[in-house]
């Protein structure tokens, strides 16, 4: 056979088997489509089918949801109209009530007016009664109104005057009981621990340097000398431009004069560091506690009060370094001593319990610094402390009327106290203020009305008033001496207390013939 035919054969043949083989999938494929759609069919009636029930179904629960609602919102309805209806009817009686108020209310305006009316035409009548009163009791009293009313007030004015000085002297009366020994001692205490009108003369002292050199020294590299010094002593160095001298200031007396002592002796000795200044210090405190104990042996032996304790002597030489308004504490105890003794001789008493109350009376102002209370209740305990009999106990305590002064040398230190301190030149002051003070004081007395003459004694601490008599009553003197006392207090500046007496005395003298 030829080749080429056996080829041929054989491309026929694939040809045919291949159209063959395309015409039975074409087949195959068409069955699958048709049963592809019928499924598809059925599904989409079944889909069809379940979407008209789920439609049925939402259609009747919508149904159900709106016949739900509209039977709430018509029951709501129905609630609303009952509340509407229920507020209209309360409303309706409301309006009742007002319209029957108001036809009261008009009614008693009504009632009002006419008796207003009424009264109107009274207080006319009156009106007219009263004019037709007065003026025949003007006639009767031959004065005017205005007189009458002058007449009146004065009369008024003069019985207040009188109930109002009587009420002053009952209520001051019934104050002082209560008040004055504690004002007065109070004050008076305050006084004498502050002192501070003459703080600047009794806190400082100058030492002399003998070349400004010396200035340099005292303070040292850095300062560490003058701070030394003033750390062992506790008191503060001044240091300006004050030629050849420096400044020792400090309230405490005995501190002060440690710091004078052991500076002049540093100064004396040139060497001037830390441990120096130390040492000089210590010295200094041991010479101190020398003449504190020199000047209470002093005090005792000048009264004659011997058998003291040894510590009542030394705090009594304690007292050389204290001061009450510039006067010497210590000198002022001796002094009172001497006074209470002299007036208990006069008087036959105790001469030995008067002095030895009166050089111990003030010893609580050695230990006053450093203890809280009254110098009168530390001195007690102190003397309690070291066997003091309970006489002197008593002088001690009622010597500023803390307790009522039972005994009579209690009561002549009392008075040695007052002289002693109020005498003239005992407390600092300066000459002009004293006379400007005395001056003013005499000044603020006379510029009353009815004052006739006034004196001002005892330093200062008493204003003495004479009045007319004819111009101030009995009552009117106790008036009289609170202004003139409130216009001291609010015009003058004074230690302690001014006592303002108003005399009013009246005589009648007639001659026989």
């Amino acid at each position: 056979m030829n080749p080429v035919i056996g080829i041929l054969i054989a491309v026929v043949t694939a040809i045919l088997g291949a159209a063959g083989g395309y015409a039975y999938r074409k087949q195959a494929s068409e069955k699958k489509i048709g049963r592809t759609e019928a499924y598809a069919k059925n599904l989409l009636d079944d889909a069809m089918r379940k979407a008209d029930e789920k439609k049925k179904e939402t259609i009747l629960e919508a149904k159900e949801e709106v016949l739900r609602l509209k039977t709430e919102l018509d029951r709501e309805c129905r609630d609303r109209r009952t509340e509407v209806q229920r507020s209209e009817r309360r409303i309706i009686q409301r309006e009742e009530s007002m319209d029957k108020k108001q036809d009261s209310l008009e009614a008693r305006e009504n009632q009002l007016n006419g008796r207003a009316s009424q009264l109107q035409k009274y207080e006319e009548t009156l009106e007219e009664s009263r004019h037709k009163q007065e003026e025949e009791l003007e006639r009767i009293a031959a004065m005017t109104q205005d007189e009458a009313r002058q007449v009146l007030v004065a009369r008024i004015q003069k019985e207040a005057y009188h109930d109002a000085a009587a009420m002053v002297r009952d209520i001051e009366a019934k104050a002082r009981e209560e008040g004055e020994k504690k004002a007065r001692n109070i004050i008076a205490l305050a006084i004498q621990r502050c002192a501070s009108d003459h703080v600047a003369e009794s806190t400082v002292s100058v030492i002399t340097l003998p070349n400004d050199d010396m200035k340099g020294r005292i303070i040292g590299r850095e300062g560490r000398n003058i701070r030394a010094l003033e750390t062992a002593t506790g008191v503060d160095l001044i240091i300006d431009d004050t030629p050849e001298a420096v400044i020792v200031s400090a309230f405490d007396p005995v501190r002060r004069e440690i710091a004078r002592i052991a500076l002049e002796k540093l100064i004396v000795d040139g060497r001037i560091h830390p441990a120096r200044i130390e040492e000089m210090v210590e010295k200094a405190k041991k010479e101190v506690d020398n003449q504190i104990r020199e000047a209470g042996d002093q005090a005792v032996f000048e009264t004659h009060q011997h058998g003291i304790h040894h510590e009542l002597v030394k705090l009594l030489g304690r007292l050389k370094y204290r001061t009450s308004y510039g006067q010497n504490v210590l000198k002022h105890s001796i002094e009172v001593s001497h006074l209470a003794g002299m007036m208990a001789a006069e008087l036959g008493a105790d001469v030995a319990l008067a002095k030895r109350a009166g050089l111990l009376h003030d010893i609580g102002k050695a230990v006053d610094h450093e203890a809280e209370g009254t110098h009168v209740t530390l001195g007690g305990e102190l003397a309690r402390k070291y066997h003091e009999s309970p006489d002197v106990i008593h002088a001690i305590l009622a010597h500023h009327n803390d307790v009522e002064p039972q005994t009579i040398e209690a009561v002549l230190v009392q008075a040695a106290d007052a002289i002693s301190a109020a005498r003239p030149g005992a407390r600092r002051e300066s000459l002009e203020n004293y006379i400007k003070r005395l001056e003013k004081l005499e000044e603020i007395a006379n510029s009353f009305q009815g004052v006739e003459k006034c004196f001002a004694i005892q330093s200062g601490r008493e204003v003495r008033i004479m009045v007319k008599p004819e111009d101030v009553t009995d009552e009117g003197t106790k008036l009289l001496a609170k202004d003139i006392a409130k216009r001291i207090e609010k015009e003058l500046e004074y230690p302690g207390q001014i006592r303002v007496n108003v005399i009013r005395e009246t005589r009648a003298t007639e001659f026989a013939k």
